[in-house]
């Protein structure tokens, strides 16, 4: 016969099992590559993260960036929307710890001039799918004609608190099977690109400095890695040698219609006109470029739009960007709507198109790869503005 238990009795049963769940999820989530972060529940945050506490044992101390609270004096600021009103508040901040790193990625920093191509990929923490379909492809690090190409992805954290718990394990598992996730403690989101962009120039002085070549671009390109590695064989071999390019875009300046995703309203800047620069999808850039762009960022000011800020760079060290015709960020103009546009012939000599989706991007790898692929006057296609 079961005993009845008293109301107390079944209240401390509960409790306790309750706090011993707690205990278990918290331990199994518990990861020595992750730093502990508060964050908040808004989606749509577009601030960067203020690390909250100190980054992992293998890393410099970061401090806490604080916001700067004057920005509210200037005139229109209240009524900007509100992540150029974040953008403004935390432009100051360059320095957030690393969550995930992979500094042997090159080797150390001495061994890194034998990495002859790095593949620098930017891409947001859920988007699982396009990176492995960037492994599997493009992304394979090997050696091509005799150099060495290695892959590393760029990523922040999700501003929306329960897709943060799930894309920071998910970042972790990516980071132990690959070895190539190079995450910081900031929102990943579109005005923090910049942010991203700074962050990696830094990483790259401390743990890849002698890389001869880097391919700088976002996570749904479709690259030509043979295409790239040829074209970059082909180049004088000198380590001094400025390299910089990609869709040349020129004659334009900041959007001030606040309806649009690059809207820079005039508290960012007062200037009506950018400087040249390449699109931000994909650009090649030499590491003598590279370490010249980073030494101009040091100081110039942070700018929502990332590859205008490189084209920012590029002007104050008094380098210009160039235009490579096999390098589209707005994809291939076919000579005739008759004909079918995913033909791998508009694509054979091609070194960089954007955008495709990741079966397209499986699909076109393989169809490039087929020794029977025979072209004749169709692969003749433009790309440009």
């Amino acid at each position: 016969m079961r005993c009845k238990r008293s109301g107390l009795e079944i209240f401390t049963l509960t409790a306790v099992g309750f706090l011993g769940l707690i205990f278990l999820l918290n331990e199994n989530d518990r990861d020595p590559t992750l730093i502990p972060r508060q964050e908040t529940a808004e989606e749509d945050r577009v601030s960067h993260v203020l690390p909250t506490v100190p980054p992992t044992r293998d890393h410099k101390p970061v401090l806490n960036c604080r916001e700067n609270s004057a920005v509210v004096n200037v005139s229109g600021f209240a009524q900007l929307p509100d992540h150029i009103k974040d953008f403004l508040r935390y432009r100051h901040c360059k320095e957030f710890p690393r969550i995930l790193d992979v500094p042997n990625k090159c080797g150390g920093a001495q061994a890194s001039k034998n990495v002859f191509l790095l593949l620098a990929i930017k891409s947001s923490p859920g988007n699982y799918e396009r990176r492995e379909i960037i492994r599997k492809t493009w992304g394979v690090e090997k050696v091509y004609q005799g150099v060495q190409v290695r892959r590393l992805f760029l990523t922040g954290v999700s501003s929306n608190l329960w897709e943060a718990k799930k894309t920071n394990r998910l970042l972790r598992l990516e980071r132990r099977e690959h070895m190539d996730i190079l995450q910081w403690d900031f929102y990943d989101t579109f005005f923090n690109l910049t942010l991203k962009q700074v962050l990696f120039h830094q990483w790259m002085e401390e743990m890849c400095p002698g890389v001869r070549f880097i391919f700088n671009g976002d996570d749904d390109v479709f690259v030509n890695t043979y295409n790239v590695v040829q074209y970059l064989v082909g180049l004088p071999s000198t380590n001094n040698s400025h390299l910089y390019v990609g869709q040349l875009i020129f004659n334009v300046g900041p959007i001030r219609e606040t309806w649009s995703k690059y809207y820079v309203p005039e508290q960012i800047t007062k200037s009506n006109s950018y400087p040249p620069y390449c699109g931000g999808g994909g650009i090649l850039m030499s590491g003598f470029t590279f370490h010249a762009i980073y030494q101009a960022s040091l100081d110039i000011e942070l700018f929502p739009i990332d590859d205008v800020y490189l084209g920012m760079c590029l002007d104050k060290a008094g380098l210009a960007p160039a235009s490579h015709m096999g390098m589209s960020t707005v994809g291939v103009s076919i000579p005739s709507s008759k004909l079918e546009a995913f033909d791998p012939c508009y694509y054979k000599e091609l070194l960089m198109v954007h955008r495709f989706i990741p079966y397209e991007m499986l699909v076109m790898w393989q169809a490039l790869q087929e020794p029977n692929l025979v072209c004749g006057q169709m692969n003749k296609v433009y790309v440009g503005m």
